[in-house]
């Protein structure tokens, strides 16, 4: 561990709520919530006026409409919040070569590593200078922590928020942690801290007190000796720039359970043709084909398939999820439904057999469908999700209040207009229709050219799911870690 407080630990405040408040005027002070608005949804962020009311992330949703009945409930825009991130990672990136993205709202950055901070003074003055130009370019707020190493630091931008900044003098450290609960420590989540509390250890100070053979006779050897290290605030873990990206997947949660066999194949086929879309994005290829199926009774199935090479062809890849899903039994009904690639690479090598396919697929595209939806296609019906971006033919842009029985309520305002008024339309509107958000910081650069990478979970620490999520992972695509909510069926939002 350095001595001298250079690495920086950014985390944005409540970071989807706090962008939907600034792209809505009406919604700023108010309590804001954003996830899955299904039955099944669950949060992704609240703002700090609806946590006043004891929602968090990872909480049901129906569980916090009871907490905060009177909340503005919104589905998540994903593309919006990475244009906001991406500003965030350059300003970032402006500090030193050596920044670590840990999700779309946090990262470390090494400030000695660009030579912008080198003690105390000037790392203050280097973290108090970033939060200024978030809000200047963003217009959301982050929190700052300041300290000799990545565990301290991110402890101090806990104690930081919302919108503050905290440092930690080198020196002071085993006095700070000594009275703070073992949850603190990264790596101590509940299992860990409740054998801990069972054994008498609730305190930093009492982890270290216990010393690291007891530790090792609790934990076992490696888990004992690191959360030991921790306790006397020995971290020497490194800045690192570029984490390797080990999957991408997609996953939609449903509000029904899906019963038929047909619809479940064609879910499978649209989710392949998601992650086709998402991994080409990202300019990757993978060899390892993954299906996840949670059935009804919450039971989880995953089912892969390695390919010879690796591939980013539709065909090949929805064929694999066909075959995949041939082996997995979903009598009974289906709640989740994902598709991953793992395995990958930047090339893609080149397959007789996926070529084929391809243009198998090119020259007959009618035969990709089963014959029951060519003969009785679905109308197609327009679903106005709550929260995301519309524009009125004769009223201009605004966002989607709410919507259900055959109306969609909008309210027309813009990010540095004032509250505006809400109008009533019919969902069929002719003269509505969805657009892009609008910069929440006007004259403020469009977004940062930018490749796919690592760390796209939402928010808190959770990969909060709603339909129509997507996840390129550092984790493997067996998808460990998701929590899904839908956003399919209807929404409603209070203001």
């Amino acid at each position: 561990m350095r001595n001298a407080p250079t690495i920086l630990h950014l985390d944005m405040d409540a970071f989807f709520a706090s962008v939907e408040q600034a792209s809505k005027p009406s919604l700023r002070g108010k309590a804001v919530v954003v996830g899955g608005l299904g039955p099944r949804g669950v949060v992704a962020t609240a703002s700090y006026e609806a946590r006043v009311f004891g929602v968090h992330s990872a909480m049901p949703m129906a569980q916090a409409r009871r907490l905060a009945p009177n909340a503005a409930y919104l589905v998540p825009r994903f593309a919006l919040y990475r244009s906001v991130s991406d500003h965030v990672m350059v300003l970032l990136r402006e500090l030193s070569p050596l920044v670590e993205p840990l999700s779309l709202d946090e990262a470390f950055v090494d400030l000695e590593a660009g030579g912008t901070a080198w003690d105390e003074e000037s790392a203050r003055l280097t973290g108090a200078k970033l939060r200024a130009d978030i809000r200047a370019v963003t217009g959301v707020t982050g929190s700052v922590g300041l300290a000799a190493s990545k565990m301290l630091a991110k402890i101090a931008s806990e104690q930081a928020k919302p919108d503050g900044l905290v440092l930690i003098d080198p020196g002071t450290e085993r006095a700070l942690l000594g009275p703070m609960p073992v949850r603190t420590l990264p790596g101590v989540g509940p299992a860990t801290g409740d054998h801990l509390r069972r054994a008498g250890i609730t305190t930093v100070e009492e982890l270290a007190e216990a010393g690291e053979d007891e530790l090792v006779r609790l934990l076992g050897k490696a888990h004992g000796h690191a959360l030991y290290a921790m306790a006397l605030a020995r971290d020497d873990r490194p800045v690192v720039a570029e984490r390797e990206t080990k999957s991408v997947s997609v996953e939609d949660t449903y509000d029904v359970d899906i019963h038929d066999r047909l619809r479940v194949g064609l879910e499978v086929q649209r989710l392949a043709d998601r992650c086709v879309r998402r991994l080409r994005g990202a300019g990757l290829s993978g060899r390892t084909i993954v299906l996840k199926v949670r059935r009804y009774d919450f039971s989880t199935l995953t089912r892969s398939e390695t390919l010879r090479g690796p591939t980013d062809d539709p065909a090949v890849i929805r064929e694999a999820a066909a075959r995949l899903l041939e082996s997995v039994d979903t009598t009974g009904g289906v709640r989740l439904l994902g598709v991953g690639v793992s395995g990958l690479a930047d090339y893609t090598q080149e397959d007789l057999f996926a070529q084929a396919a391809g243009e198998r697929a090119a020259e007959t595209p009618e035969e990709s469908a089963p014959e029951a939806v060519q003969e009785h296609p679905e109308p197609v019906e327009r679903h106005w999700r709550a929260g995301h971006d519309v524009r009125h033919a004769e009223h201009g842009y605004g966002w989607v209040q709410g919507s259900g029985l055959g109306r969609v309520t909008v309210r027309f305002e813009t990010p540095d207009s004032p509250p505006g008024r809400v109008r009533t339309f019919r969902v069929d509107d002719p003269g509505l229709e969805p657009v892009d958000p609008l910069p929440l910081v006007p004259g403020a650069p469009g977004p940062p050219p930018r490749a796919e990478g690592p760390g796209e979970a939402s928010e808190g620490g959770t990969d909060a799911s709603p339909a129509g999520a997507v996840h390129v992972s550092s984790v493997p695509a067996s998808f460990p870690k998701s929590r899904s909510g839908s956003g399919e069926g209807e929404v409603t939002s209070s203001p």
